[in-house]
């Protein structure tokens, strides 16, 4: 599998939806897929599918389709599922909550080992099998335990001073759901800001615009 040097951010977003959809499709039974059915499903066209696998070498066969089990995991070796990545949550109120009660351990290629929250009150309660640490532990839990991203559900006003700890503990890659943009301040990270708010807007937008 080859893979092109510069990848477009518009690619790679498009990458788990092949994921997903191909998954579903694994799981009806289905064996084989052209690009025209899988643009269907994708609400995408044929010619953008296979303009975006070739940015990885191409898949499947003119005449013949896709063999659906087959790119999957090609698919889940390129986004990087294959490999399992340590995560924490920084910011254990009700956001931190949420997302630990809907992550599934190595699913996305990541699994959580490490719970914070600067409640003295949560402090040292067990949820799972992990166990809610304070802040201050971050920078010598990250290098112990070889963490690699960092979910941030902290309050903006916060997240600058979670940030520099988690950067100074190793931590190059953000999962944000704060408004500070951690690449404002640091520029040798990746960084997914999600803001919900935003959504919500968009959607307001769609409802009076359709």
């Amino acid at each position: 599998m080859s893979k092109s040097p510069n990848i477009s951010m518009p690619v790679i977003r498009r990458l788990p939806g092949y994921y997903r959809t191909l998954k579903v499709l694994e799981e009806k039974g289905v064996d084989r897929i052209s690009s025209g059915k899988l643009a269907e499903l994708m609400n995408s066209n044929a010619s953008q599918i296979r303009q975006d696998l070739n940015c990885f070498g191409g898949f499947g066969q003119q005449g013949y389709g896709y063999i659906v089990s087959d790119l999957k995991e090609e698919i889940a070796k390129i986004i990087g599922i294959d490999r399992v990545k340590n995560a924490v949550i920084c910011g254990f109120g009700n956001l931190g909550k949420a997302i630990y009660r809907h992550f599934d351990n190595n699913k996305y290629g990541f699994e959580l080992v490490g719970l914070f929250d600067s409640d003295k009150f949560k402090q040292g309660q067990v949820v799972g099998n992990l166990t809610i640490q304070s802040e201050k532990n971050i920078i010598e839990f990250c290098k112990t335990n070889m963490v690699e991203a960092a979910i941030v559900c902290v309050p903006t006003a916060y997240a600058e001073g979670v940030v520099d700890l988690l950067y100074e503990g190793g931590i190059r890659s953000f999962w944000n759901f704060s408004h500070f943009k951690v690449s404002s301040k640091y520029n040798d990270v990746v960084e997914e800001n999600v803001h919900l708010s935003e959504s919500l807007l968009t959607l307001s937008y769609l409802i009076d615009n359709n």
